[in-house]
C-alpha cells in the first residue's frame, strides 16, 4: 500500500487533497487556559447544577472539541447545568429536546424572539457584520425576507442540474488517477474544496476551482471560523479592542482571513452589478408582484436575484448577507460529506445498502435527476443520521432577552447566555435508543417524511429550530446527497490503516489530520465514465 502524504504528490496540482490547517488562527494566552479555573472563579447562586470540570477532563478540549467536554459534564450533572466561565459569567447548557423548543420558539406578546443570537453575534460579527445570520430583532426579519425567496424551488432544481451533479461528477474525475495508483485521498480535503466551487456557483455563479487550483478562501474560512469559537470562550477578550487587532498574532491572523474573504466576495457583487440591466429587474419585479419565482436562465445564482429583485440595501449589507451562506454553505456541507462517507466506510453493511440504492435508481447514468433525488431515500437516510451522530455546529448560542423558566422549573435570569448542545442531544441515552451507532434505519420507514425538528418534536435539530432556523437547509441535503451518490455510484472507499480520527471544531466538527481513504473504481462504473464525461462536458 502506498504511504499517506500529506497531499497528492504525484501529477496532480498539489491543492488536490490539502489539508486543512486545525489550528484555525492560533491560541494566545487568552484561550482556552480558562477552562482550568471555572470552580475557582465562578460565585453565583442558581437552582440549576453547576458543572464540576475537572483538570484531568480538560486535555481534551485544547484541541477544540469542547462539545465532547459538554457531554461529559452531562452525564455528570443531568441535561441542564451551567458552565461557569468566569467571575460574573457563565453558559446554560441545554441538552433536553423540550428545554431547546422552548428556547428556539419562545416569542413575547410582539412575537419577539425571548433569546437572540447574543454571543454568537458578538464574537462573528467581524466575519458577518450585519449579514442575516447574526443580525437581530427587526433587522434580522427583514434581512430573512429578502434572503428567504431566493432558494425557492426552480432555483433548487436548477442547481441539482446546474451545478451540484456537475461539481460532483468533476470530483469523481478527479479521484480516478488516485484510484489507479492507489494513493490516499484526503476526503476532507476533497469535499471542503467541493462544497466551496458549490456555493461559489449557486451564490455568485463564480468557479472558484478549488479542485484543481489553489484557493486560499478555504483556509481563510476555516481561520475564521475557528477564530468565531475561540472568542466564545476567552477568558481575556482582547478582540473587544478593535485597537489591539492587528497587534496580536492570533488576531491579526483572523483579520486578514476576514479581508481576503470580504474582497473577493466584494469583486463578485461588483461584477454581477455591471451585468443587470433596467429590463431583468422589471422581469423580477413582475414576478415577484404575481407571486412567481424568478429565475435567470442564464444565471440563476442568488446574487443575481438580489440585485435584479432590486434589493434596496448598500452593498456591505449585500455583502454580509452573501457571505454568511457563502461562509456557512460551504462549512457544514463539507463536513456533513466527510463524517457521512466515514460512517458509511465503517459500517460496510450499511454502505452495501447505499450503493445497491444508487445502482437501482441510477441504471448506468453517473448523476441523479430531480425525479432521481426523490428516490434516494436510504442515502438521505444515511446524510440524516450522519448529521446526528456529527451536527453541524454542535451547539448553538443564544442569550436571555427577558427572565425566564425552562420546562423542568430552572431559571433563567436576564442576560444569560445559553448554549444549546445539539451534540448531546443527539448523543443522549435519554433521547435516544443506542445513540452512539450509525442506524439510517432508526427515523422510521424509507417513503416517510425526512427527519427534522418538527417531527421529532426537537430530539434532532442539525439545522436548528424556530424562526432562525437555517434558510439553507433543502439546499445544503440535496446537495449532500447528489454528492454522494455520484462517489457512490463510481468508487468504493477504504480507510487507510493506523489513522487516528480526532474530532475538533470551527463551527463544525473537522477531523484533527484529514480523513485518508483509498479509493477504488466499481465494477461497471469505466462502462458509465463516457456517458458521465459526457454529462460533465454538456454541463
Amino acid at each position: 500500500m502506498a504511504p499517506v502524504k500529506a497531499q497528492n504528490e504525484d501529477d496532480e496540482p498539489s491543492t488536490f487533497g490539502k489539508n486543512i490547517d486545525s489550528k484555525g488562527a492560533g491560541t494566545s494566552f487568552t484561550s482556552p487556559g480558562w477552562l482550568t479555573q471555572l470552580n475557582m472563579l465562578w460565585g453565583g447562586k442558581s437552582n440549576v447544577p453547576v458543572a464540576n470540570a475537572k483538570p484531568e477532563q480538560i486535555q481534551e478540549l485544547l484541541g477544540g472539541a469542547l462539545f465532547k467536554a459538554l457531554y461529559t459534564w452531562m452525564v455528570e450533572s443531568g441535561p441542564i447545568y451551567l458552565l461557569p466561565t468566569g467571575p460574573v459569567s457563565s453558559f446554560l447548557v441545554i441538552s433536553d429536546p423540550a428545554a431547546a423548543k422552548h428556547v428556539l420558539r419562545s416569542t413575547d406578546n410582539s412575537q419577539r424572539n425571548i433569546y437572540d443570537k447574543g454571543l454568537v453575534a458578538e464574537v462573528s460579527q467581524f466575519l458577518f457584520g450585519k449579514g442575516f445570520a447574526v443580525a437581530g430583532g427587526e433587522q434580522w426579519k427583514a434581512r430573512r425576507r429578502a434572503v428567504g425567496p431566493s432558494l425557492h424551488r426552480a432555483y433548487l432544481e436548477a442547481m441539482l442540474d446546474r451545478v451540484f451533479g456537475a461539481s460532483s461528477l468533476f470530483a469523481a474525475d478527479k479521484l480516478r488517477k488516485a484510484a489507479a495508483d492507489g494513493t490516499p485521498v484526503n476526503m476532507e480535503a476533497l469535499f471542503s474544496q467541493l462544497t466551496l466551487d458549490i456555493i461559489g456557483k449557486s451564490v455568485f455563479n463564480y468557479d472558484f476551482n478549488s479542485l484543481t487550483t489553489d484557493s486560499p478562501v478555504i483556509q481563510a474560512v476555516y481561520t475564521a471560523l475557528k477564530e468565531t469559537e475561540q472568542r466564545a470562550t476567552d477568558l481575556l477578550p482582547l478582540w473587544r479592542i478593535p485597537a489591539l487587532g492587528w497587534f496580536i498574532p492570533r488576531q491579526r491572523k483572523a483579520l486578514e482571513a476576514v479581508e481576503l474573504i470580504r474582497k473577493t466576495t466584494n469583486d463578485l457583487i461588483k461584477k454581477c452589478k455591471e451585468m443587470v440591466d433596467e429590463e431583468e429587474m422589471r422581469a423580477a419585479s413582475a414576478a415577484a408582484a404575481a407571486g412567481g419565482e424568478y429565475l435567470n436562465e442564464a444565471d440563476p445564482s442568488v446574487l443575481r436575484f438580489l440585485i435584479a429583485a432590486r434589493e434596496e440595501v448598500d452593498s456591505t449589507q449585500l455583502r454580509d448577507d452573501l457571505l454568511s451562506m457563502l461562509v456557512a454553505g460551504h462549512e457544514t456541507t463539507g463536513s456533513a460529506l466527510t463524517w457521512t462517507l466515514y460512517l458509511l466506510v465503517n459500517n460496510p453493511e450499511k454502505m452495501a445498502k447505499a450503493q445497491a440504492e444508487v445502482d437501482a435508481v441510477l441504471g448506468d447514468r453517473l448523476a441523479p435527476s430531480l425525479a432521481d433525488y426523490g428516490q434516494l431515500r436510504y442515502v438521505m437516510r444515511c446524510v440524516n443520521e450522519s448529521m446526528r451522530l456529527y451536527p453541524h455546529p454542535p451547539v448553538l448560542l443564544r442569550r436571555a432577552l427577558v427572565e425566564d423558566e425552562l420546562p423542568g422549573g430552572f431559571k433563567v435570569p436576564v442576560g444569560q447566555d445559553v448554549m444549546i448542545s445539539v451534540y448531546n442531544i443527539h448523543h443522549s441515552p435519554a433521547v435516544w435508543d443506542d445513540p452512539e451507532a450509525f442506524i439510517p434505519e432508526r427515523f422510521g420507514p424509507l417513503d416517510g417524511p425526512v427527519p427534522n425538528e418538527q417531527n421529532t418534536d426537537f430530539r434532532y435539530i442539525p439545522f436548528s429550530g424556530g424562526p432562525r432556523k437555517c434558510v439553507g437547509d433543502q439546499f445544503a441535503l440535496m446537495e449532500a446527497v447528489v454528492a454522494l451518490t455520484v462517489l457512490l455510484r463510481q468508487y468504493d472507499f477504504s480507510m487507510v490503516p493506523n489513522q487516528t480520527i480526532g474530532m475538533t471544531t470551527g463551527a463544525t466538527i473537522h477531523t484533527t489530520n484529514g480523513l485518508y481513504m483509498y479509493v477504488k473504481e466499481r465494477r461497471g462504473a469505466a462502462a458509465g465514465a463516457a456517458t458521465g464525461g459526457k454529462q460533465l462536458a454538456a454541463a
